[in-house]
């Protein structure tokens, strides 16, 4: 008994020192760092230069395509050109609750490759990509979780980026910044991620791929929203009203999922006449609706459409409302597509679009000057054993990634404007 209870303390002790080690360790690099692992089961070493390394898909940290991770919000001593960061808000709603969204950050980050219709591998090119890994947000205060989210995505996008950071850019302050890529969690986050938008660059527009119009206005008297903002103060009875989505009881329930674009508009946020929803299809409660989006400064693509007009009419379509010399910010909720293709998602709506169709549309938009970007309403738990959902939101943003890469820094943008 006495021999047992040595043996014990002598593996507890020695298992601490063990461990005592690991303090000294650095954070774990991505395989496109470009540092070869060598085999230490190889049978020589000309095995190892023909598989370059052991890192397998699954292995290591978990990013966006492999990439590096460097942790942003801690440090400031990595550039980037592009940056993918994850977040989410777990949904107090006045119509739909779905817990599963905040997991969706962590799970859409496998894609990588040459983009064979793009003509481009993003991750071999001019722009520095790193991932700066998850926001840390509150799960006990929305309104505190939305101030996170918009202060930790400014501090990303605010920085000095890797390429060009001398160059005269479109941003506000006429610098170049770097472009973000947010990886969601529940749609409200793109409020806050429009407000950290249009600090660095002003009003925005916007490209709203979705099936739901998210538009609905909550109760015009809103405490919660900083002072200098809700200007445009609008009767509820000038848009949708708020029992249609059971109300808004408090004002954290007033903004949701279905009511950031709505705010957006009250505060300025959105260029006038110059945004877009794509893929649109869901069930309304009467044609009013259709006014109150045209109010909130939206052209509307419905999903039915590409029936008649095809992908390039779609895309002829995006083109035009947007244009190609102002920065533009693009949302893509992952129930644009049909269940079929992407069943993991809290409103899922019959009658989307495919994969294939979707990746067509990105790409179609190539050329448009894009600065940041969000994913969103990815649900996990809810997907099938081959994960169709979160592969293709990956993708998805595989194509977004490859399009900022293909338009070159933003320096370039804000040079030719210069110049004209």
């Amino acid at each position: 008994m006495v021999l047992k209870e040595i043996t014990s303390a002598f593996c507890l002790v020695a298992f601490v020192l063990a461990h005592d080690e690991h303090r000294a360790q650095k954070p774990m690099e991505g395989p496109h760092q470009g540092k070869s692992i060598e085999l230490q089961y190889a049978p020589s070493k000309s095995l190892n230069s023909i598989l370059g390394q052991a890192d397998s898909v699954f292995s290591g940290i978990s990013t966006f395509g492999r990439l590096p991770y460097f942790p942003c919000l801690v440090s400031d001593e990595e550039k980037y050109d592009i940056a993918f960061i994850g977040t989410y808000v777990l949904p107090l709603r006045s119509f739909t609750y779905d817990p599963q969204n905040d997991k969706g950050s962590r799970k859409v980050r496998f894609s990588g490759g040459y983009n064979v219709p793009l003509d481009a591998n993003p991750f071999d090119s001019w722009a520095k990509v790193l991932d700066c890994g998850d926001i840390p947000v509150t799960s006990f205060d929305n309104v505190y979780a939305i101030q996170q989210i918009e202060q930790g995505h400014n501090m990303i996008l605010t920085r000095s980026p890797f390429t060009d950071s001398e160059k005269t850019g479109p941003s506000k302050t006429g610098k170049t910044l770097p472009r973000v890529i947010t990886l969601g969690g529940d749609h409200t986050i793109t409020l806050p991620l429009l407000r950290s938008v249009v600090a660095a660059y002003g009003p925005i527009s916007v490209i709203h791929f979705d099936s739901h119009l998210s538009v609905a206005p909550s109760p015009s008297s809103l405490p919660f929203l900083p002072k200098n903002r809700g200007a445009n103060n609008h009767s509820p009875s000038d848009t949708w009203r708020p029992k249609v989505f059971g109300g808004a009881p408090t004002s954290q329930a007033a903004v949701n999922h279905g009511t950031y674009f709505y705010h957006a508009h009250e505060e300025g946020l959105l260029a006038n006449d110059t945004n877009i929803h794509a893929g649109i299809r869901t069930t309304l409660s009467g044609p009013s609706d259709y006014d109150n989006d045209g109010y909130c400064g939206f052209q509307i693509v419905e999903a039915r459409e590409i029936d008649s007009i095809g992908t390039e009419g779609i895309i002829k379509k995006i083109r035009e409302r947007v244009g190609t010399e102002k920065p533009v910010y693009l949302s893509i909720d992952i129930d644009t597509l049909d269940p079929a293709y992407a069943p993991a998602t809290g409103t899922p709506e019959t009658g989307g679009w495919s994969t294939r169709e979707l990746r067509t549309i990105v790409r179609g938009l190539e050329g448009i000057n894009f600065v940041a970007a969000d994913i969103v309403e990815v649900a996990p738990a809810y997907d099938t054993n081959a994960e169709l959902t979160t592969m293709a939101a990956a993708d998805t943003l595989f194509e977004v990634m490859g399009l900022m890469v293909k338009r070159g820094p933003m320096g370039v943008m804000g040079g030719e404007e210069q110049e004209d």
